[in-house]
């Protein structure tokens, strides 16, 4: 696989799946646009690592689930690398809890920043990719997003929506060869998993045909190929990487 000439930019991508999607992004040839929302200093530490790697790399601070903020993101991308080839829709948190006890703000949050986000980053960059009639977009969804999890409703329909979204945006730029898809990653080896206690993971370990936690590498190498002219025969697909779990 070959991205050299091409930019990508990628929202989340301080850390975790981002963070190797970017990485591995960078080592094919591509040139990165890294966004954060807080940790500035930590994109910092990414962009040099791809700079190091011979590639050019800028840091975007911007609140995703802000449709003027993401419009600027999009702009300064172009104007200072150039282009706009490849956007991965990676930013995410979760506020769990369950229904009953679940916060009107923790559900608007959720869905502001996993699923307003897409829609805000889509529509900035797919004006740019037809008008260039070329264009890879890949949304980060979850496994959830498929089965539901307790205390997860607001996640899970965020996710949920990602991939009805994409959907159907993979039809509507089709014609124009910008190709939409979805990752669903299972438990992926991040700050979110870190953050369960030894009976979760244990519960969920017993569920993984595989028997392991996927690493940020394992989504980050897909997301590789669906940038890539390899894939260039696939739109609208939601594609697992969940270590046996959707089987």
């Amino acid at each position: 696989m070959n991205l050299i000439g091409k930019v990508a930019l990628i929202t989340g991508a301080s850390r975790g799946i981002g963070r190797a999607c970017a990485l591995k992004l960078a080592k094919l040839g591509a040139d990165i646009a890294i966004n954060c929302s807080k940790n500035k200093a930590l994109a910092e530490e990414a962009a040099n690592e791809i700079k190091n790697i011979g590639r050019k790399a800028i840091v975007i601070q911007a609140d995703v689930s802000k449709q003027k903020e993401v419009e600027l993101m999009v702009e300064t991308t172009i104007k200072q690398l150039g282009s706009l080839d490849i956007l991965i829709n990676n930013a995410g948190i979760t506020r769990d809890s369950l229904l009953l006890r679940m916060k009107e703000d923790d559900w608007i949050k959720v869905l502001e920043t996993n699923l307003n986000s897409v829609f805000f980053t889509t529509k900035a960059a797919s004006k740019y990719m037809i008008r260039k009639r070329q264009g890879r977009i890949i949304n980060i969804s979850s496994i959830i997003g498929i089965a539901g999890n307790i205390g997860q409703a607001n996640y899970a329909a965020s996710k949920a929506g990602i991939i009805g979204f994409s959907k159907s945006v993979a039809k509507e730029l089709a014609s124009r060869n910008v190709l939409v898809n979805v990752i669903a990653p299972g438990f992926i080896e991040t700050d979110m998993t870190n953050a369960l206690n030894k009976q979760q993971k244990e519960i969920i370990l017993s569920s993984i045909p595989l028997k392991r936690y996927g690493k940020p590498e394992d989504v980050a190498n897909l997301a590789a190929f669906l940038s890539s002219e390899e894939s260039s025969y696939l739109t609208g697909q939601v594609i697992f990487v969940d270590g046996g779990m959707n089987m």
